[in-house]
């Protein structure tokens, strides 16, 4: 069998013969031929560095003229090939092909170029490839160079170039010099060429041009191809074309090279077994015996393994020609989607002629590939890598290669992408499935952990493989004679003891759901298997702990809620939108089953494991997963009697939430009037509450009567509360009238304090039931007044009892007040009239300022606490610090919902937007959506809301710290973040912002501290005046322009020298003690240039006028054209302003304003010279921006 030779096998070898009718088009000469392209730009690929494939196994450097001697080859090959090629005529064609003309010249047919009928009839997808490829084949055979110039076209149109090759371009110019004018003749307005174009015309063009390339070679597999002429020629063009700096060249040549590579591998694969035919051919005649031996026969079947000699060196020399010249260079490239071909097509070669090409010179280069930096060609190396390991007869020749690469390739299943990760671990499957102890033990453990993951798909990948290593050695079934045998009961059995030794030993999660779902895709047959689950957890001899048993009742939850629902648990995310028909179907088939089987064993399950908790609750969770209507169908109803036997031994034995909630809802999926059972059901419950009802009466007398409470008492009335409490939530229990001996129970806690927390919990819990639910019947059948008015009265005692729990001493109490008292003045709030409703406009109630105040310092003293705040973290575990994040999450939730519904003052969000820096990780996602919310109900309100958050910091800190060096402390960097991060929060869109901003400076520093500037009377600051107007309406500018100035039409000023000059000597020093934060206005307009006036000496004159006046400094001057910019120069000897900030102009001017400018900036300077030095106002104290000197109340 013929072999490749490999560029790393020899670098100073020549390159295999490759024939070329003309020396000149050569390879050599094409890869320096764009070297002094003015529109390259990327850097040659093939001289970079191999920063891609950084890792220990990463490529060695490769030989940079490894290809340069391939000209000189094709030179010394021509003698050998070149007598293949047809005699050099010119035949005119008896039928010009379509869209070329003959025209006469001095008395001579010439043949013009056909135009683009091959690019696009490609590009149209439409034509018959193969008719397409043979017509052009008829029209080679015609006119060999037109029909060679017309492919060489098509190869240069397809790359997005307008240019064209003629026929004297052809004649005259090498590859080389063709290539260096077609570049200068590129496009280069768009980056899109053919093959990254969108729209639908070029949809299809990619696998239209690959399938042209493919059809092209086989239908010349038995004629051109073996002709020196077309296919040198070609392979040598596209081997110029992919080592240029034009990318659209570099992409297109490179795709088709791959291509052309590919079809030449299949043909030299049917050249081998035609060679192997002819061989085997050859030894049975020659074997026969003298009478029955033909040597025609013999001389025929040599002369034919002669040709298929001849073919396969010739078709050797193309792809060695293709492989060193082409896919040496391009596999590093720059350009990931040219990796990413190239690594695919090499796939392909391994796949289809394993024996030349599935050897370590090669496999190496998708080896070093594994490191690259793009994820899709990390994706296709590994889906290159899967089609070579799924063909078991291959994995012998990639020992070497899996042992040097395995530690590559387990690695990847951590890798950032998804889409990676997921293939990489379906390619170590099939490691694991061909090729027996490769992985080793540290190898799956690393995998193990994967079931876990959010991301179902890789999950689902990391299930099949631990399936396939743990589970499947045990108990797969076998197929026989194509019938598969049933799986018995102890492997069944064998598979959950596996899986709960894998979920304990690991340790990995706490929730065997994940790794239900995870497994679900493999082994879904075995979790389905209900009836071994339930027989191990029925059976007394199985031995099993109480942790063992907890892990199978789980499994046996979450296996019927994937069996019937279809959706992964909580926080896992699968990325399907729904299921088939088919799925469909297999849910409610697999629904159906499941309740056949576990209605008469549940009563048997909750017998057993009736006393624990932990139990318990998940096993009555099983009936949402039930067809109900089963008990009515297949008459079963004895199985439902002794259900609501067990149903209620449950709820009288247990207190803990999830038990009770857990029975309240089983209870409630039971009490639905369409089920013929529902009066069975119904009488059930009725017994259950007045047997509550009446314990609860019995023992709320005993503690209103008695002095002193005993503790087993109030146990005794919490656990009833909290019964009648889980049950009040999901049925409806007005008619036990439960609302008043709670609330003389509340009203005795809140008056005496004589009641125990424990209680009063509970209690809370029913009142607010009993409100909504009282609500509820209003709603739907509508109510008298006196109803509404009872109704009313009952909310607000309600209310105020929550006020009074607010200051409870019990933080648990604290917070369920807090979240109770949220929930009903949302409720009650103006919304509840909407959609046709009026009639309830009575029961709207809006808190008074006093609450609204207290559920504001409730939010601060609760909610936004440093981590010293919340107690010693040592001693609580990291699932209750978790349970407390979740707790104060829902406090602050409840708080803002208030805030945007209109309910609380939206000034009160101020409080809340203050610590968006400080608390981003625990709160940031609630904090952004109220901001974002808030902004859409009223922007402008929105950001004075902001303003005043920063100035309650600001307030803060000097409080705290006093005004000296608050610059550098830690906490007005935070305070300067925070700034940052609501200024980004406005968007880019500064003329819709604009409006804001101009309000924004309005009401903060710039009113009040113009108040505090030393003026002289008369003579106001020029500067101040101007960025005052600035703020202003164009309008009201006007109006409130002086009338002692003159209204010329046009003014001259004589000259900026002057006036700068005082500017820069004159200029306002500041200090000021604290520093303040800086002050920038973002209300930005272009100025129109100053033009207007007339000519360019009215601009240099008023520019220098604007220049001297400079106000406030900035941290950043914005660039746009015709701004002014006044600046402040620093004290060099103070403490003043550090930062100069940019003095924008915001408005447009008229002339008035200019003449008083001018004035002003004049008298200014005279009156600052008349005080005296610039630190007249540093004396003072003074600053621009200096809230120290302000009464702080004002703001």
């Amino acid at each position: 069998m013929p072999t490749l030779r490999s560029s790393s096998q020899s670098h100073s070898s020549s390159s295999p013969s490759i024939v070329s009718s003309s020396p000149q088009r050569t390879v050599g000469g094409a890869q320096k031929a764009l070297s002094a392209s003015p529109s390259a730009s990327v850097s040659l690929p093939c001289e970079e560095k191999d920063s891609n494939l950084a890792s220990e196994g990463a490529s060695p450097s490769l030989s940079g003229d490894e290809g340069r001697d391939f000209e000189d080859s094709l030179k010394r090959s021509v003698k050998k090939r070149r007598a293949k090629r047809p005699h050099k005529t010119t035949p005119v064609a008896k039928h010009p092909k379509k869209g070329s003309q003959i025209t006469r010249q001095n008395g001579q047919k010439k043949l013009e170029l056909p135009s683009c009928d091959l690019f696009d009839a490609v590009k149209a997808a439409k034509s018959d490839m193969q008719s397409l490829v043979d017509e052009w084949l008829e029209n080679y055979k015609q006119d060999e160079d037109t029909g060679f110039l017309e492919l060489i076209n098509f190869f240069i149109q397809s790359c997005g170039c307008k240019g064209t090759v003629t026929p004297e371009m052809f004649k005259k110019m090498s590859n080389s010099e063709i290539i260096r004018h077609l570049t200068e003749q590129f496009n280069e307005d768009s980056g899109d060429y053919p093959l990254t174009a969108s729209g639908p015309s070029w949809k299809k063009f990619q696998g239209s041009f690959c399938e042209f390339v493919r059809t092209l070679v086989c239908q010349c597999q038995y004629s051109l191809l073996y002709d020196g002429f077309p296919m040198d020629n070609l392979i040598s063009l596209l081997t110029g074309l992919s080592d240029s700096q034009v990318r659209a060249f570099r992409h297109t040549s490179t795709l088709a090279a791959m291509k052309l590579m590919t079809s030449l591998v299949k043909v030299a694969l049917q050249l081998s077994l035609h060679k192997d035919n002819n061989q085997r051919q050859y030894e049975a005649e020659r074997n026969k015996g003298p009478e029955q031996r033909a040597p025609e026969r013999l001389e025929s079947l040599l002369e034919k393994r002669k040709e298929l000699q001849e073919h396969q060196e010739e078709i050797e020399g193309m792809m060695n020609a293709i492989f060193r010249g082409v896919f040496v260079h391009r596999y590093r490239d720059i350009l990931p989607e040219i990796r990413a071909i190239c690594i695919e097509e090499i796939g392909c070669w391994m796949q289809s002629y394993s024996t030349s090409f599935l050897t370590d010179s090669y496999l190496k280069y998708i080896g070093w590939t594994l490191h690259d930096k793009n994820r899709d060609v990390r994706l296709t190396c590994l889906k290159a890598l899967q089609r070579l390991y799924s063909n078991q007869g291959l994995t012998a020749r990639l020992e070497l290669f899996t042992s040097r690469f395995k530690e590559r390739m387990v690695s990847m299943v951590m890798d950032r992408e998804y889409d990676v990760a997921v293939e990489a671990v379906r390619l170590l499957i099939l490691i694991l499935k061909n090729m027996e102890g490769v992985l080793t033990s540290a190898d799956c453990e690393s995998i193990y952990p994967v079931v876990y993951a959010s991301h179902r798909a890789l999950a689902a990948a990391a299930g099949e493989f631990l399936y396939w290593k743990l589970f499947y050695p045990e108990f797969e079934m076998r197929a026989r004679g194509g019938r598969e045998r049933h799986r018995s009961p102890h492997a069944q059995k064998t598979f959950f003891h596996l899986l709960l030794y894998f979920f304990m030993e690991s340790e990995l999660h706490d929730h065997a759901a994940y790794l239900v779902d995870s497994l679900w895709d493999c082994a879904g047959p075995h979790l389905k298997d209900w009836e071994s689950l339930t027989s191990l957890l029925l059976e007394k001899d199985q031995n099993l702990s109480d942790v063992q048993e907890n892990t199978l009742i789980e499994i046996l939850v979450s296996s019927a809620r994937q069996a019937v629902e279809g959706h992964p648990p909580v926080g896992r995310i699968s990325g399907r939108k729904g299921l088939s028909a088919k799925e469909r179907k297999v849910q409610a088939d697999d629904k159906v089953k499941l309740t056949e089987h576990l209605i008469p064993l549940l009563p048997q399950l909750l017998a057993k494991f009736s006393a624990d908790a932990e139990k318990v609750a998940p096993l009555l969770q099983l009936l949402n997963y039930f067809d109900l209507s089963i008990y009515c169908t297949r008459r079963l109803e004895k199985h439902l009697e002794l259900l609501l036997q067990q149903l209620q031994d449950v709820v009288v034995k247990h207190t803990e939430p999830p038990v009770l909630e857990a029975g309240a809802q089983a209870l409630y999926l039971l009490c639905k009037p369409e089920f013929t059972f529902f009066t069975r059901v119904d009488f059930a419950r009725s017994q259950l509450v007045d047997l509550l009802t009446d314990r609860f009466q019995q023992e709320l007398e005993e503690l209103l009567q008695s002095s002193f409470i005993d503790e087993d008492e109030a146990y005794s009335l919490a656990a009833t509360l909290k019964r009648l409490s889980a049950f009040y939530n999901a049925h409806d229990l007005t008619r036990w009238e439960l609302y008043d001996p709670c609330y003389r129970l509340l009203r005795k806690a809140v008056d005496t304090g004589e009641v125990p927390h424990q209680v009063i919990l509970p209690a809370l819990t029913l009142v607010y039931f009993s409100v909504l639910w009282t609500l509820t019947h209003i709603s739907r059948s509508g109510g008298s007044q006196k109803q509404l008015l009872s109704l009313k009265d009952r909310m607000v005692a309600v209310c105020e009892l929550c006020q009074n729990c607010l200051s409870d001493v019990d933080l648990v109490i604290q917070e369920q007040a807090f979240i109770l008292l949220s929930d009903l003045l949302l409720i009650f709030s103006p919304q509840m009239i909407a959609g046709g409703r009026d009639f309830l406009r009575p029961l709207i109630f809006l808190p008074e300022a006093t609450l609204q105040s207290e559920l504001a310092s409730f939010l601060m003293d609760h909610v936004f606490l440093q981590s010293g705040d919340l107690g010693s973290g040592q001693t609580q575990d990291d699932h209750m610090q978790i349970e407390q994040l979740h707790q104060r999450r829902r406090l602050l939730a409840g708080f803002c919902k208030l805030l945007l519904y209109g309910i609380l003052e939206l000034d009160a969000a101020s409080d809340v937007f203050k610590h968006y820096n400080k608390f981003y990780n625990d709160y940031g996602d609630i904090i952004k959506e109220t901001l974002t919310r808030a902004r859409q109900i009223d922007r402008s309100h929105c950001s004075r809301i902001l303003l005043l958050s920063l100035k309650q910091l600001y307030t803060e800190l000097l409080q705290e710290r006093g005004p000296q060096g608050l610059s550098e402390l830690p906490a007005f960097m935070e305070m300067r973040d925070l700034a940052r991060r609501f200024a980004l929060s406005f968007g880019p869109q500064q003329l819709q912002n604009r409006d804001i901003m101009v309000k924004l400076h309005k009401l903060s520093y710039l009113e009040k501290c113009l108040q505090r500037v030393p003026q002289t009377p008369g003579c106001p600051w020029g500067p101040v005046t101007t960025y005052r107007r600035s703020l202003t309406p164009v309008e009201s500018t006007a109006e409130a322009s002086p009338q002692g100035h003159s209204h010329s039409k046009r003014r001259r000023i004589e000259g900026p020298s002057k006036h700068q000059g005082a500017g820069q000597e004159e200029s306002l020093q500041l200090n000021s003690v604290p520093p303040t934060p800086t002050l920038t206005s973002t209300a930005v307009k272009n100025k129109q240039p100053l033009g207007v006036l007339g000519e360019a000496k009215e601009e240099e004159g008023l520019e220098s006028e604007f220049t001297h006046s400079r106000l406030l400094s900035g941290t950043q001057r914005p660039r746009f054209s015709g701004a002014q910019y006044f600046q402040t120069p620093r004290n060099p000897s103070g403490t003043g302003l550090d930062n100069k900030l940019t003095r924008l102009s915001l408005m447009e001017e008229d002339e008035e304003e200019l003449e008083s400018l001018d004035e002003s900036s004049e008298a200014w300077r005279d009156t600052k010279k008349h005080h005296g030095s610039h630190s007249s106002l540093s004396e003072n104290g003074l600053d621009l921006l200096d809230t120290t000197e302000l009464n702080i109340e004002d703001f």
